[in-house]
């Protein structure tokens, strides 16, 4: 699952210590990767990046979902540190995991936003001194201009082009 999230070569394992009886049991784990080829394994919290962190959830995540009796699985902000092609695979891993999870992915990204089955935008205005957060369902041409924004944060002819080209083909 690693290899198809963009970490090529990356390896990842679990470590299992026994220790004496305490609050939290008597078995230490910890999680290893070696994020490149050649490298040797590392406790996960001192060398993945948030990008990587990000990828490896969904690949866990992906990894269990058939024995996974939980039907939704968030993810807020899974496009941490990725872009480009490593953003379509993250979008195609999600859109995997949706044919047999519900799905909540809060994403920044449009080659992620765009697999997703409904599209939400969440807004914040100001009303009486508040703050209000609003949640809209876009569709139809507002997705179109919601993709576009965040291609490049505007609205243009080339924005709005790009977008619809990758509503019409999101998988490539």
């Amino acid at each position: 699952a690693l290899q198809d999230l963009g970490m090529k070569g990356a390896e990842f394992q679990t470590a299992f210590e026994t220790s004496g009886l305490g609050s939290y049991g008597i078995d230490r784990l910890e999680f290893l990767l070696s994020a490149n080829a050649g490298e040797k394994l590392k406790p996960l919290r001192q060398v993945a990046s948030g990008g990587e962190v990000s990828r490896i959830m969904l690949a866990l995540k992906a990894v269990f979902a058939a024995a996974d009796r939980i039907p939704a699985l968030i993810f807020d902000e899974i496009d941490a540190g990725v872009g480009g092609t490593v953003a379509r695979k993250v979008g195609a891993k999600l859109a995997e995991l949706a044919d047999s999870h519900q799905v909540i992915c809060i994403t920044h990204i449009p080659q992620i936003a765009v697999r997703a089955g409904a599209h939400f935008l969440v807004s914040k205005d100001m009303n009486k001194g508040r703050s209000l957060t609003r949640v809209s369902l876009v569709e139809n041409e507002a997705r179109v201009e919601e993709l576009a924004r965040l291609l490049d944060g505007s609205v243009s002819e080339v924005s709005l082009e790009h977008a619809r080209t990758l509503l019409a083909s999101p998988e490539t």
